[in-house]
């Protein structure tokens, strides 16, 4: 567990190098062709600041593309008590806890680091599971925080957010550039266009690295993690076989935040599919009863 922690750590600095490395190379062309080296500072600057406000509003904007409501102990006493039992057994600082009125079972984690945690559940999740299973899955959500699985998965899904906008940036310039007459605005056009086909495609090759930053030996090691904490592996995988049974998409998930969630909410047989984050609910579910057996 203290190796995978620390492999995380590792890997969003391998992360950030290699992003400052590939839009670093971009800018750089993209000054020599336009001959304004300026144009490669502001490229990496507005990168670079994008990045850091997505690392630190990490949860903030979680909670608002998902629409969850923050609640007080006093809100749903059941649930705030299951994270605050959880925390203290780990010792781990409390999170925010937020609910999401939604009826498809779903739950996510996220932030930057254990101090800046929130998690999340539907109401259809606090419908369908009994104390047991709603304890695995937290345990699940926790351990993701715990593991610190967030940090890598906010890392990327900020930097590829960056070059997907500049791509939209540059095919608009292009097009602007393209109303104006002249032999060097029609080359700027050309150059924009180009530039911003290239970001987009990038975006769009790389975009998997957001399934692979919790990948699915990371949501292996939280069920483990997460089975650990609770001793009782049966309770997450009576909430997986639940899960199949009532999962549904979610009516404001998103693809870009799928990987946070515990099983997909967009659309749950994805997790069959080559590049889920997820691994097949069943495999889960069998690793768990054989976790079980070693209790």
């Amino acid at each position: 567990m203290y190796s995978a922690i620390a492999a995380n750590k590792r890997n969003t600095i391998f992360i950030i190098i290699f992003f400052v490395i590939l839009i670093g190379g971009l800018a750089t062309y993209a000054g020599y062709l336009t001959g304004n080296g300026s144009s490669a500072y502001l490229i990496i600057g507005f990168v670079a600041l994008y990045a850091i406000i997505q690392y630190y509003a990490a949860g903030a904007f979680a909670v608002a593309a998902s629409g969850a409501v923050q609640i007080s102990k006093a809100d749903n006493p059941r649930l705030w008590r299951t994270i605050e039992n959880i925390s203290i057994s780990q010792g781990m600082p409390m999170p925010k806890v937020y609910i999401i009125n939604d009826e498809a079972p779903n739950a996510f984690a996220s932030g930057r680091d254990p101090k800046h945690a929130v998690v999340a559940a539907t109401t259809g999740l606090l419908a369908i599971m009994d104390d047991q299973e709603l304890e695995g899955v937290m345990a699940h959500e926790m351990s993701h925080i715990k593991n610190y699985d967030i940090r890598v998965s906010t890392i990327v899904f900020g930097l590829i957010s960056a070059v997907g906008i500049l791509a939209d940036f540059f095919i608009r310039m292009a097009f602007y550039s393209g109303n104006s007459r002249g032999k060097d605005r029609g080359q700027l056009a050309i150059f924009l266009i180009v530039f911003g086909i290239v970001a987009w495609i990038v975006a769009a090759l790389i975009g998997p690295l957001v399934n692979a930053a919790v990948s699915r030996q990371r949501e292996y090691l939280a069920d483990a993690t997460g089975a650990e904490i609770t001793r009782f592996p049966e309770g997450l995988a009576s909430a997986l076989e639940k899960l199949k049974q009532y999962g549904r998409p979610m009516r404001r998930a998103s693809s870009s935040m799928a990987h946070m969630y515990i099983s997909d909410p967009v659309k749950p047989s994805v997790a069959e599919r080559l590049f889920s984050t997820h691994p097949p609910l069943d495999k889960r579910i069998e690793r768990l009863n054989t976790i079980g057996g070693k209790f």
